[in-house]
């Protein structure tokens, strides 16, 4: 017989959904996580024997994360390092684990007189992310949003690239550049105020999308880069997975009309995906805390 070993593994409950209502006044306010919790440690008996004595059911993992709730949520950051200190800290043979979420905005509805205390439509085109890694003494922070679909309408141009026999590519010096953004980045630091510096990272990187002329999104993305990193020395890291929105100018001269970059064709697909990572000088290139991240980021 084969002698096998178990290597990497890691089991929890995913996309536990839950909504969190404060209503201590009568103004409500709206908490929304979808949240998975996965652990790692000592479960080999379990592969090996069927002996779940260190299974902590999946079920009990989704339990948690709604009374954890009932105490509140704060920023998703903090719910999920919450939930990984509980479960490492409670189970002796839980040495580490993976805890992410998404958050979904609501916005108050606007009604005859202001903003409603306790109605809400869903807001803000981004969902935020977060996601904690637990090993051993080691805790990790990534956070991050994805969807935040940006365009510029000029100050944009694509020139100089090689040309080949397939290449049928105009080359233009004005055109829309547009993308929907993955970001996420990587803290140094647990003692943060998460929601704070969300805010700013977010602000600094419509900034940085808008503030320059675009040689290409490469060029841009490092521009968005820039400004966080240098805004905030507590993140190490930041990755980007961003697919171009494609606007291709439309031809209208059959119909004897002129379209000075004015009428465009937004296509879906086939679409350029630009993915990149930009760290801090000296910070660790190939962080273990990425592992279990679907794609590039």
């Amino acid at each position: 017989m084969t002698n096998i070993i178990l290597g990497k593994n890691q089991y929890g409950k995913a996309e536990n959904r839950v909504v969190r209502i404060t209503r201590d006044s009568p103004r409500h306010e709206i908490e929304d996580l979808n949240v998975t919790s996965q652990l790692r440690g000592d479960f080999a008996s379990a592969h090996f024997d069927g002996n779940n004595e260190h299974v902590v059911a999946t079920d009990t993992q989704k339990n948690t994360v709604y009374a954890f709730a009932k105490d509140g949520i704060g920023s998703p950051e903090d719910f999920l390092l919450r939930l990984g200190r509980h479960f490492t800290g409670e189970f002796d043979w839980v040495t580490g684990g993976r805890w992410e979420a998404e958050q979904y905005t609501w916005l108050r509805i606007e009604g005859d007189n202001g903003e409603h205390d306790h109605s809400f439509v869903r807001g803000g085109t981004e969902t935020r992310t977060a996601v904690v890694q637990i090993d051993g003494d080691d805790t990790t922070i990534i956070a991050g949003l994805q969807d935040l679909t940006v365009l510029k309408s000029t100050q944009s141009g694509f020139v100089g690239y090689p040309r080949d026999k397939y290449t049928t590519l105009p080359e233009t010096e004005d055109r829309i550049l547009a993308t929907s953004v993955t970001a996420k980045w990587r803290y140094n630091r647990n003692d943060l105020d998460f929601n704070e510096v969300y805010a700013d990272v977010r602000r600094l990187l419509l900034a940085g999308f808008s503030r320059n002329y675009s040689y290409a999104l490469q060029h841009t993305l490092k521009e968005m880069a820039e400004a966080v990193l240098e805004a905030h020395p507590e993140i190490d890291e930041i990755r980007f997975s961003t697919p171009n929105k494609h606007h291709f100018v439309v031809d209208l001269s059959p119909f004897g009309l002129e379209n000075p970059n004015e009428v465009f064709f937004a296509a879906d697909r086939p679409y350029g995906l630009i993915e990149a990572s930009f760290l801090r000088d000296g910070a660790d290139a190939d962080h273990r805390s990425w592992d279990g991240i679907a794609g590039f980021c």
